[in-house]
């Protein structure tokens, strides 16, 4: 049935399509009829963050920015989903149009530039779901907050949806944000991730109960600033670490037409560069803060390189465009034949 809907929305635009794909799986999930679209895998229950989830494939941030399709997507069989990145404040981001396919690559550009309906709708639909899975919320800065200012907006963000999520991410790493990615320089991640631990372990203490702290970070690395950023994580005592988000590298499509378009490449062609900055974090990363896995998966074999690279889970979201729910059990056997070491 995927097939068939993925020839319809291919022929709109892509952000178009984007929320009517959604509205369709909505809409399935409430006739019950989310099994003619994927069966969900069974269990392969595994543990980190202090979290067990049901299986380690998760749903990256970004697909459903705003959690309105919560239980949706976690009836398809994800281990996880990931919500956001959501700001402290409503935003249009970046004009349209802002999406881009290059199905000859499974891949995608865009610069949407954290579009979201703001923390506090975001919060509205998570209070509504019924939530029935490991929920994590990826929170981010507004647009025009000043880097300087950048940790009021995710003390703001993290406070608010600190008793909702499972986990949360701290998205440092979107290229389509103007200057977010300097708060990966290490004086600047070593400010922001202190103050942000801070807050975890008060909102702990007040609260009752901890929420793991994760931070996402860009595969546009160099080794010394992997080597870097590791030793505040180290030093800190961060949680865990999503490695990684989109490129700005248009080496593996340089000869398509789209590849001038502004934004993060994701999909197939990211596979390369986000599991070697992967496998370098995980050289330098305390073998106690767990690696989730991201950017390039579109078949099984895909999620055992991340795994073989230090992953501990796995999300995609372009895969799932590309694929269909069925990527998801695809990869779920992948890796339960590798736990049972047949592959």
């Amino acid at each position: 049935m995927y097939s068939l809907a993925r020839l319809l929305l291919f022929r709109m635009d892509a952000e178009r399509a984007h929320a009517l794909g959604l509205a369709g799986l909505e809409a399935a999930y409430r006739c019950g009829l989310v099994s003619t679209l994927a069966t969900k895998p069974k269990p392969l229950p595994t543990k980190a963050f202090g979290i067990e989830f049901p299986n380690p494939v998760g749903c990256a941030a970004g697909l459903d920015k705003n959690g309105e399709h919560i239980d949706a997507l976690m009836a398809l069989g994800f281990g996880f989903v990931e919500i956001g990145t959501v700001t402290p404040r409503p935003q249009q981001g970046n004009p349209k149009p802002r999406m881009f396919r290059l199905p000859e690559h499974l891949a995608v550009i865009n610069r949407l530039g954290f579009n979201n309906a703001g923390v506090d709708a975001l919060v509205r639909n998570v209070e509504r779901a019924k939530r029935e899975g490991i929920l994590g919320i990826n929170i981010g800065k507004n647009k025009d907050t000043p880097n300087e200012q950048a940790v009021d907006d995710y003390l703001y963000c993290l406070e608010r949806v600190y008793d909702y999520a499972d986990y949360v991410t701290v998205n440092i790493s979107s290229p389509n944000t103007a200057g977010l990615r300097d708060l990966q320089g290490e004086e600047a991640l070593r400010v922001l991730v202190n103050e942000l631990r801070g807050a975890q372990e008060d909102l702990a203490a007040v609260r009752g109960h901890r929420v793991p702290l994760l931070v996402k970070i860009a595969p546009d690395l160099s080794e010394a600033e992997i080597e870097g950023i590791a030793g505040v994580f180290n030093a800190a005592r961060i949680d865990g670490v999503i490695a990684g988000n989109t490129t700005v590298d248009r080496g593996p499509v340089i000869e398509h037409p789209l590849a001038a378009q502004v934004g993060g490449l994701s999909g197939k062609p990211l596979y390369e560069k986000s599991t070697h900055t992967l496998r370098r974090l995980r050289l330098h990363l305390d073998n106690t803060i767990p690696i989730i896995g991201v950017g390039g998966i579109t078949e099984g074999a895909d999620a055992l390189g991340k795994v073989s690279a230090g992953a501990q889970l796995v999300q995609f979201y372009t895969g799932l465009v590309y694929r269909g729910p069925e990527l998801i059990g695809e990869c779920v056997d992948a890796m339960r034949r590798r736990r049972l070491g047949e592959g």
